[in-house]
């Protein structure tokens, strides 16, 4: 039986390269279908969840969890899910907030321990249980602080436990910023035109999240007296609560990509049957491209980070930068160009070291028209020629 014949029926790879199949229908959440394709225990789970009754059992199961007894910390979780804190929340940041504390109830049952005598220890105790995932483990704590801040706000309690505790220490560096090597890889593995290499070059010219790439469509597409190409848009993360509404020029090179064959297509990227992508779907396809190519320690966001890096080489300020990329302060910029800034500084020493003579004259040796300050010279940069990296 082939995968693709299955109606609903998709997979997703995760970040160790587990396959995992789903079944997965519009207005409804995915439903884990246990495997291989073809299975009598695969056929079971298919038709449950395409009657409807795996839906419904797990619909029920997340919305209609224990209660608990008043003063438990099961009670507070709950309390805390009706409440505008939680309710004005993204629906994905409730629904793994809501995970998060739910198994933090089930394990040794404490849910049902009175949450006035949860201690900064005791969160400790399960923080260092999870040193094998830093990460995983300081979104715990996370949330919890959210969760006693909620119990503050509303006169539940007195203190905060979790923002005694101490975050585990994570990379420092992030997600792996793409090389130009490894940009070269992957347009060799993958041809000019497909799907791929529209995304890596939606990722690499706009500087945007994997939420916003699988959501820029035509409709976004502006065109000044100029007849200078602009994408408008919202970012999708914190739209509800800090939106942040930018426009980026689009430039030749990107144009490019988006060949007007396509104009009729509901989003820019599609997945293979021509509908638009869900966020965590694409970063799954993607990472299928890039081990495609042989890159196993690249990312979508990566790219991101790329971008923001290539712009600091170029000469940007970080809030050029940040009028690109969206960010609102300049810390985590900062953390994105250091070493392109490094790179830049460490160039301008030497070329002063070498010609002392003209020190005052190549302050700005980089990019001359940079102390600007500003994107009017866009054109007179040649921003696209110095952006541009690859060949189709």
């Amino acid at each position: 039986m082939r995968l693709r014949r299955m109606k609903y029926v998709v997979e997703d790879t995760d970040r160790h390269g587990n396959v995992r199949i789903y079944y997965r229908r519009v207005g409804q959440p995915k439903i884990r279908l246990r495997g291989p394709v073809g299975s009598p225990e695969f056929l079971i789970d298919y038709q449950r969840a395409a009657s409807g009754h795996a839906w419904k059992q797990k619909n029920q199961g997340s919305e209609n969890s224990r209660v608990g007894q008043p003063g438990t910390l099961r009670w507070l979780c709950t309390q805390y899910f009706k409440s505008p804190m939680y309710q004005q929340l993204d629906p994905s940041t409730r629904r793994s907030r809501r995970s998060i504390l739910e198994r933090f109830c089930e394990n040794h049952n404490d849910g049902e321990k009175p949450f006035a005598k949860l201690l900064p220890r005791h969160v400790r105790v399960r923080r260092d249980a999870m040193m094998s995932t830093p990460a995983a483990a300081n979104t715990m704590i996370k949330t919890l602080r959210q969760l006693f801040r909620f119990a503050i706000r509303y006169d539940l309690h007195d203190s905060n436990p979790a923002a005694q505790v101490e975050y585990l220490a994570t990379n420092a560096e992030g997600y792996h910023s793409w090389t130009l090597e490894e940009i070269k890889a992957y347009e060799k593995a993958h041809v000019f035109g497909s799907m791929a290499r529209l995304a890596l070059a939606l990722a690499l010219y706009t500087g945007q999240r994997r939420s916003d790439l699988v959501r820029f469509r035509w409709s976004d597409v502006r065109e000044d007296d100029e007849g200078v190409l602009w994408l408008a848009f919202t970012q999708h993360k914190g739209r509800n609560r800090h939106p942040i509404s930018l426009e980026i020029p689009i430039i030749p090179e990107l144009q490019r990509y988006l060949s007007e064959d396509r104009a009729g297509a509901s989003t820019f990227l599609t997945n293979e049957y021509g509908r638009p992508f869900t966020a965590a779907g694409f970063g799954n396809r993607f990472r299928k491209w890039c081990d495609a190519a042989g890159l196993k320690n690249c990312s979508v966001h990566g790219l991101r980070k790329a971008a923001a890096a290539r712009l600091a080489e170029l000469g940007c300020s970080e809030f050029e930068i940040m009028a690109i990329t969206g960010h609102q302060t300049s810390k985590e910029v900062t953390r994105y160009t250091k070493g392109a800034s490094q790179k830049l500084r460490a160039a301008s020493a030497l070329r002063r070291l070498s010609q002392p003579s003209l020190e005052e004259k190549v302050s700005h040796f980089f990019l001359p028209d940079l102390a600007v300050g500003h994107f009017a010279p866009l054109k007179r940069w040649n921003l696209s020629e110095n952006l541009r990296i690859g060949s189709p």
